[in-house]
């Protein structure tokens, strides 16, 4: 039986979080899943008591027969659940990457266009070790394994501690039915079978606990990245191969990730930074290194330069 008790995992997850990062009126990202109606529910109740006004945004992604109408239906729940506005987003889904990627890139772009600061989104703890399942399996390195970030403005993720179980047994003590989204029980989708197939292999063979625990090396990893960040962060660099070719190679790949970026670098691999390290760390005059976007890395007379031709970032 649900009670009151199981709306307080949520409330303080998202109370924790708004006193560190909520000074003035913000929004929430609204599907009509367990998570999101969860975590809108919180938002209001916790951001009314700090006398900042919530607004609910849905994202119609147009991809499902009668997507306007669960849109508009997701709207109305987040409006009885206590936000003082709710608006739907129309996008237009197209790209590459499969409609997995093609809808993130949408839904993140409107999201971001209409907020006017601070976006709260319902992923949970499940969703991060997930995401570090992806991460592992795709080899992309320890930015890809740390997961996502609690708080990556204009980005509030408030329960990444909070299992899914929690945001389902809100949702149910505040008499709420979430909408079940089809593409979730969709195998096609490397997420749907990570969800349905192999975390629960890994609960039963690990004897249980694995979703946390992954989520706990997400946030010990990204700890670890935020300091040596903060230590590359310290290492002038202009090109020239002699300031970094005495510092660890985990330090140079950060100040190289930070030079890369700001000459118009982007959608970076880990293969791809090792490969521009082994510039300066592994020099035996081999050619330039290709970037996305028609970019080329080169190093002539101990000076690295960049040739850049083009470059579209996407959002992940």
């Amino acid at each position: 039986m649900c009670t009151a008790e199981d709306l307080i995992p949520v409330r303080l997850a998202v109370r924790r979080f708004l006193a560190a990062h909520a000074d003035s009126d913000f929004d929430v990202a609204v599907s009509g899943g367990a998570d999101s109606l969860a975590l809108a529910e919180a938002a209001a109740h916790e951001g009314h008591k700090r006398g900042l006004r919530v607004r609910a945004l849905i994202v119609d992604h147009g991809l499902q027969e009668g997507s306007g109408r669960i849109a508009e239906e997701a709207a109305a729940a987040a409006r009885g659940l206590g936000v003082d506005e709710a608006e739907v987003l129309t996008v237009e889904v197209t790209g590459g990457g499969g409609i997995e990627g093609a809808a993130r890139r949408a839904r993140y772009a409107a999201l971001a266009g209409k907020g006017s600061g601070l976006v709260l989104l319902g992923h949970t703890r499940d969703d991060q070790a997930e995401t570090v399942l992806l991460g592992l399996g795709r080899g992309s390195g320890p930015r890809s394994i740390a997961g996502m970030k609690p708080f990556d403005p204009p980005w509030g993720r408030p329960l990444l501690d909070v299992p899914r179980s929690a945001t389902r047994a809100a949702c149910a003590a505040l008499g709420v039915r979430p909408w079940e989204d089809p593409f979730n029980t969709e195998p096609r989708f490397t997420r749907v079978r990570l969800r349905t197939e192999v975390l629960p292999l890994l609960e039963k063979v690990l004897s249980g606990g694995v979703a946390a625990a992954l989520a706990r090396t997400a946030r010990q990893l990204r700890e670890d990245l935020e300091t040596l960040d903060a230590l590359a962060a310290q290492i002038p660099f202009d090109g020239e191969v002699k300031a970094l070719e005495n510092h660890p190679p985990a330090l140079r790949r950060r100040v190289l990730r930070r030079w890369l970026l700001e000459h118009g670098g982007c959608d970076l691999s880990d293969a791809q930074l090792r490969s521009v390290d082994a510039l300066v760390g592994e020099w035996r005059g081999q050619g330039g290194v290709w970037l996305p976007g028609g970019l080329v890395v080169a190093r002539t007379h101990g000076t690295l330069s960049m040739n850049r031709r083009s470059c579209q970032s996407g959002q992940e």
